[in-house]
């Protein structure tokens, strides 16, 4: 028999209204493509999205956390551009880390099947 053993982790934020998503693969990609290109129109492309999505799941992120992952800068010589804060390289790393661990559990786990 072939089997696999398939998951999602994902961090959530807890108040009174319940759970909300706050830090999961999509997003983990999402500001990834923003790091990479400075652009949230790019990053939205890159993942097959619409910018008026990726625009919410940014918006969602930074007023759930206590300082924003994500900034925008307008005008310019270069026309503006977005960047990933301090604040947001952190979640970045810590959620990347997270994520490569959980990867590693499944595989140990699945090891360990007869």
């Amino acid at each position: 028999m072939n089997l696999r053993i398939n998951g999602r982790i994902w961090l959530e934020t807890v108040s009174t209204e319940g759970p909300e998503r706050f830090m999961g693969i999509g997003r983990l990609e999402l500001l990834g493509h923003i790091q990479r290109t400075g652009s949230i129109n790019q990053a939205a492309k890159a993942m097959k999205m619409s910018y008026k999505r990726a625009w919410e799941m940014i918006h969602s992120m930074n007023t759930q956390a206590d300082a924003p992952l994500v900034i925008t800068q307008t005008g310019g010589e270069k026309g503006g551009g977005t960047i990933i804060t301090p604040e947001g390289e952190k979640y970045l790393n810590h959620y990347q880390g997270l994520q490569q661990r959980f990867q590693q559990f499944i595989t140990d786990e699945l090891a360990k099947l007869p």
